[in-house]
């Protein structure tokens, strides 16, 4: 089973199992993360936002449009920040690692 580490507001690293075809934000959801996701995954707001480590933001598909104009009102925005919501785990993910943004905004939802 792949797996994938979320990194707490607190510094505190949380390795989980990361099922392949989930988001982000289903793992997150699954493992007891603190990640709102508002909208349930629709990309009408951006409380799944989450901070890509560098080593890993090459490896993800492009974002869209509509993830990027989420994105542009997520709080604590950070050159490889993501929407939860939006990443699919695939076996190329095994071992991803995201950090939780300092907070979030329901911008939209």
């Amino acid at each position: 089973m792949p797996k994938m580490v979320f990194v707490e507001r607190d510094g505190t690293r949380k390795e989980v199992e990361a099922p392949l075809g989930l988001s982000v934000l289903e793992i997150a959801h699954r493992n007891s993360v603190d990640i709102e996701g508002a909208c349930e995954g629709s990309l009408a707001c951006s409380t799944c936002h989450v901070i890509v480590d560098g080593e890993w933001f090459g490896k993800l598909t492009k974002p869209t449009e509509d993830e990027e104009d989420m994105l542009d009102l997520a709080f604590d925005l950070q050159e490889t920040s993501r929407l939860g919501c939006q990443l699919i785990m695939t076996d190329a993910l095994d071992g991803l690692v995201v950090k939780l943004p300092a907070g979030s905004r329901n911008a939209g939802g």
